[in-house]
């Protein structure tokens, strides 16, 4: 997977959290809402892979909610 890629996408994710601090999803939500593609959307592994490497800079974080895993802006706890 393009290194560039998956952090143009993280890129894009911290712009919508900054718009939207309290905004949380899934993963597919995350790639159909959150990203705006250029052109067809890009494999959700490439979303993934920017959640994860925002997750690694502690800036979002993973939650269980229903049974689902939702992604959101790290929270101080």
């Amino acid at each position: 997977m393009e290194k560039q890629l998956v952090t143009h996408t993280a890129a894009l994710i911290q712009r919508y959290i900054a718009s939207r601090p309290d905004a949380a999803d899934t993963i597919e939500g995350i790639h159909l809402w959150w990203i705006d593609w250029p052109q067809s959307p890009e494999q959700p592994a490439v979303t993934l892979a920017a959640l994860e490497q925002l997750e690694a800079a502690d800036l979002m974080e993973r939650v269980q909610i229903g049974g689902r895993e939702l992604w959101r802006a790290k929270r101080s706890r």
